[in-house]
């Protein structure tokens, strides 16, 4: 048996600005973008180098929808973007007006960082040692 994680959705309260957002300030690359109708579309975008697990852009529908922007997880960081140059994405994200909420710093398990996209989400940027 092989299984495998594609996609995970990030509530975004408009489909435009979250694949700018992604796609020029983080480099993400627009894997799809499918109208379905009603307003609806099947957006993804995948980090660089990504092995296929990609973020699914669903545009809030609805109050309960629309409130859960950027506490998806209840507040806690709950996105994980791993790098092969953590030196480099954390100036580049700095360079491009993303905000971290701390510098960097070292663990056990690599370097890392907490940063907000625009919608409120915590990510972590990390380089596993």
């Amino acid at each position: 048996m092989q299984q495998g994680l594609h996609a995970v959705t990030l509530v975004v309260p408009d489909y435009d600005d979250a694949i700018a957002f992604y796609t020029k300030t983080l480099r993400f690359r627009l894997t799809q973008d499918i109208d379905l109708g009603e307003g609806k579309r099947w957006v993804l975008v995948t980090p660089p180098g990504s092995d296929g697990a990609a973020l699914l852009l669903a545009k809030a529908d609805g109050d309960s929808q629309r409130a859960a922007i950027g506490i998806q997880t209840g507040g806690r960081v709950g996105f994980f973007l791993r790098t092969d140059d953590f030196a480099r994405d954390h100036a580049d994200m700095l360079a491009n007006g993303v905000r971290f909420e701390e510098e960097p710093r070292y663990e056990p398990y690599g370097i890392v960082a907490v940063w907000q996209d625009p919608f409120g989400n915590r990510w972590d940027l990390i380089q596993f040692t």
